[in-house]
């Protein structure tokens, strides 16, 4: 024989492979992963399936035979985990690390698997495996029993809608088939996922590494009467059908290679559409028809979830990248603030006030975390009060998002429903959210249109609004210099207006503490009063530490564009510790006072500043003749492009 695959099929007459092919087509497809602790056999059981179910090559087989002798772990035996493990740090620590998609078919049912792996530095790859799963199979060496990461793991498949588990009591041969050890550790499991509203919860015996209950049932089990892995797998009834939701089209690109031609390209991501049914565009509630339906290879008259196509309307309405057309019967929710769950993946905790870029299936916006409402534990599902958020921890949040987006809850809709959270400095994925509901103060706010603007507001002041934004160590003379500069300003006849750090915790900010989570919050309302001063058409001089690159990122965004000058007052630590004005860093370095910045928590310097202050062998007095030198010249600038005459 030259393969043990069920492509040998290639073989036979071309009828043969047509019908092959077409009986392959009509089988239904399940999504699912292997998820638990390190170590508990996830990636020996796909190889065994993937073995039993001969879907490896003779070729295939000879290489795992050599590769388990060199990196195997199971002795003489074939360590089919090294099927799945293919990086070779994966091999050499003898764990999973990245996420590995096989695919594999039996007569009954095709399946497309995620090993996932199980080191908690690694939870955001189990998190991306989930977040298509429609089962879970949680992996337990039956040595152990249930550990932290099984509950994580477990939690994490629960929040991004999984709703069926195999629970694998695996290594079973290591624990001589011990039937009441079996039964000890379903009662643990059932007791501990009663919470997490999975529809079914299947246990099964087993050894990945001999086969026992996998793809048959053992004879070493004669106690177990259930199903063997495979028989389940092809029998589980899933969810319904995201063809059989209300009809989601986010669109993904506008097509016009001509005048005679627009459409709206995109996937359907629940539902179906047809030609002549009325759609609306879910942000605008402007409504239409389809008049056609582009695919691949020509029109067609209906199309379902799943599909990718181009759909043409009977109307110009605006439609673009980041909306959706959607059932007119059943719309989405349109919103800028609604609650979630979040789990974290990122070193740097999850800050409330932090700005991060939220990315849907097809719209990106800013937003921000404006509560942290409670952290879960995952031992007891307790809701336990946090200021943030660390890496791998779950909780629920309300955020809020710089423009409304459409969406669905997740619990009705998992491709609308979910989002990532992306670092605006470092553009990494640092967490995963479900939708849980729009917030109703979303729905009854909105902005008020006023008679007088900005420019208004500005021309009367015979000035141009502009945010001077002072950042630096404590002692580095942010606020003496910012205190000449508006004197200056003051006597030239200018209108402004000091934000000083230490006097606004006398009021706005009183409330606020000095950890990194206080500290975002204490920046984030400044930034907004700094924004409401600008509007009003001020000269706003903001002196505060604001020892994050992101938070000053944010208040810049806020800002019309030109109008936020961020001034760096460079002083080396060593002076600004020498002078300490306040006897502050005395009593930080002693320990007294916690959360100092630069003693126990960290300063970002600003990389590319408007204004650059190095203060040593400078007097505070000629820094602030500098500043109001800069603002006259970038006015006379402004007023000679506004006149046509360039810069």
């Amino acid at each position: 024989m030259i393969m043990r695959h069920i492509m040998a099929k290639s073989l036979a007459p071309t009828d043969s492979i047509r019908d092959y092919m077409a009986a392959q087509e009509k089988k239904s497809l399940l999504r699912f992963l292997t998820c638990g602790s390190v170590d508990d056999g996830k990636s020996t059981l796909i190889g065994r399936l993937l073995s039993d179910t001969k879907q490896i090559f003779e070729d295939q087989l000879a290489a795992l035979e050599k590769d388990s002798r060199k990196h195997g772990t199971t002795g003489d035996d074939i360590d089919f985990a090294l099927l799945v493990d293919g990086l070779e740090a994966e091999r050499e620590q003898g764990i999973t690390i990245d996420v590995a998609y096989r695919f594999f078919a039996t007569p009954k049912r095709k399946f497309i698997v995620a090993d996932t792996p199980g080191h908690e530095q690694y939870t955001r790859n189990m998190a991306t495996g989930a977040s298509t799963a429609d089962l879970a199979i949680v992996l337990i060496d039956a040595r152990q029993g249930v550990l932290r990461q099984t509950r994580r793991h477990s939690i994490i498949a629960s929040l991004l809608g999984i709703r069926h588990i195999v629970l694998a009591v695996n290594k079973i041969d290591l624990i001589g088939f011990d039937k009441a050890a079996f039964d000890r550790i379903v009662a643990d499991y059932g007791a501990f996922a009663k919470e997490l509203g999975f529809v079914s919860v299947v246990p099964i015996p087993m050894s990945a590494r001999f086969g026992d209950n996998v793809t048959s049932r053992s004879e070493r089990t004669p106690w177990y009467s259930g199903p063997s892995l495979i028989e389940h797998l092809e029998t589980v009834s899933v969810d319904e059908a995201a063809v059989e939701l209300p009809f989601r089209f986010p669109v993904q690109y506008v097509n016009r290679p001509n005048l005679d031609f627009r459409g709206f390209a995109g996937t359907i991501a629940s539902g179906t559409v047809s030609q002549g049914d009325e759609v609306v565009v879910a942000k605008s509630g402007k409504a239409s028809r389809v008049r056609r339906i582009v695919a691949q290879g020509g029109d067609l008259d209906r199309a379902v979830a799943g599909q990718a196509i181009t759909l043409v309307l009977e109307d110009e309405v605006e439609v673009s990248r980041g909306n959706m057309l959607v059932s007119p019967a059943a719309r989405p929710q349109v919103a800028d603030q609604f609650a979630a769950n979040i789990v974290w993946f990122d070193e740097q905790a999850l800050l409330p006030g932090r700005s991060y870029i939220l990315r849907t299936e097809t719209d990106q916006v800013s937003a921000t975390v404006t509560e942290l409402k409670y952290r879960v534990n995952v031992n007891d599902f307790a809701h336990e009060a946090a200021k943030s958020l660390e890496i791998n921890e779950v909780g629920v949040c309300n955020l809020s998002t710089r423009a409304p987006i459409a969406f669905d809850p997740f619990a009705e809709n998992r491709t609308t429903g979910a989002f990532i959270l992306i670092d605006r400095i470092t553009n990494a994925t640092v967490g995963a959210g479900m939708i849980l509901h729009s917030l109703r103060r979303a729905e009854n706010i909105h902005w008020q249109s006023l008679d007088v603007g900005k420019r208004g507001r500005s021309d009367l002041k015979n000035q141009r609004p502009a945010v001077f934004w002072f950042t630096g160590l404590s002692g580095s003379g942010k606020s003496t210099i910012a205190n000449l500069f508006e004197k200056k300003l003051f006597a030239s006849g200018r209108h402004t207006y000091i934000l000083d750090g230490d006097n606004v915790r006398h009021g706005l900010n009183r409330d606020l503490g000095f950890t990194d989570a206080d500290r975002v919050e204490n920046i984030r309302r400044v930034a907004e009063v700094a924004k409401l001063m600008a509007d009003a058409g001020l000269i706003v001089i903001v002196s505060f530490i604001s020892p994050f690159a992101a938070e000053r990122r944010v208040a810049r965004e806020l800002m019309a564009e030109g109008e936020f000058v961020e001034v760096f007052v460079d002083t080396p630590f060593e002076e600004c510790a020498r002078r300490d004005p306040k006897g502050l860093y005395a009593r930080a370095l002693s320990g007294e006072i916690k959360n100092f910045t630069g003693v126990d928590s960290p300063y970002e310097a600003p990389e590319n500043p408007e204004i650059h202050l190095k203060t040593l062998g400078r007097s505070p007095q000629e820094m602030a003749e500098a500043l109001e030198h800069w603002l006259t010249e970038r006015d006379i600038a402004e007023e000679q492009y506004d006149n046509g005459g360039g810069i």
